[in-house]
Formats: structure tokens, sequence, C-alpha cells
């Protein structure tokens, strides 16, 4: 799983093999915290979101360091 910004700086881009999706940044917080709620509530999903948690985390924090 990858997580970018999109060239404009206005949004994210989620990237999983051929799947991706782009988002507004302002959202970035609510699907953060939408992935880690995942494993708490579908606890049968194991580690099935832990990269998508990663490479979210990893975007805000290279997004705080500007």
């Amino acid at each position: 799983m990858k997580a970018e910004l999109t060239p404009d700086g206005t949004g994210f881009t989620l990237t999983r093999g051929a799947w991706s999706n782009t988002y507004p940044l302002a959202d970035l917080d609510r699907w953060l915290e939408f992935y880690r709620r995942q494993p708490v509530d579908f606890p049968k999903s194991g580690q099935a979101y832990a990269e998508s948690i990663a490479a979210l985390e990893s975007l805000a924090a290279r997004l705080q360091t500007k």
C-alpha cells in the first residue's frame, strides 16, 4: 500500500496493486482514523489493515515535517 500526495497538493492517492483511489487531503485524518478502527471493530481481519495504516501514518508524518 502506498499513500502519496497528489501533484497539486490538494489530495492523496492510496494505491495497492491495480487498485487506487484519490481523496481530498482534508480527509487524511478521517481516513487514518477509519483504518485504525477496522482491526478493533473487526478483529478477524488480523493484520489486513496494517499496510494501509502504515502508509497513511507515513504520509501524515511527511506532511507535518514540511
